[in-house]
């Protein structure tokens, strides 16, 4: 069965004050990770966490090359990887004990939001946090 993203649980992620990794995040202004994740950290309050292959700093934030690298604990995973590579970071999310998966606009794995909801974490997939935000008036 589809997976079908739950409005509250949307409205809950971005109106709760958390910590989101963001995987895929780097200085490369043609990516939509740099503008999103600018507006999850200043728009919505959000702390933010790089996490790519180079582990960037960005927006001021300490970068890591890998979730497992990241102190402390996790609250989103913001999933900016192709839908062939998610399913690992889903993974890996899961592992570190985050709350929640978010899967970006076009980004779909069934199979990995199916075990991040198994396993009790949170899942939104094939959105923006940005757009959703929009369409809530935040």
């Amino acid at each position: 069965m589809a997976h079908v993203n739950d409005p509250a649980t949307v409205r809950r992620l971005l109106t709760t004050p958390g910590r989101w990794a963001v995987v895929g995040l780097s200085n490369n202004p043609l990516r939509a990770a740099l503008g999103v994740s600018l507006f999850l950290q200043r728009d919505l309050g959000q702390e933010i966490i790089p996490v790519s292959l180079k582990g960037d700093d960005v927006h001021g934030a300490k970068g890591y090359k890998a979730l497992a690298d990241v102190p402390g604990n996790i609250d989103v995973v913001d999933c900016f990887v192709n839908s062939s590579k998610v399913g690992s970071v889903v993974d890996q999310a899961i592992a570190v004990g985050a709350k929640a998966v978010w899967l970006q606009l076009g980004v779909i794995d069934e199979a990995a939001a199916q075990r991040a909801a198994d396993a009790g974490l949170d899942v939104v997939m094939d959105t923006c946090p940005k757009i959703e935000a929009g369409m809530l008036g935040l």
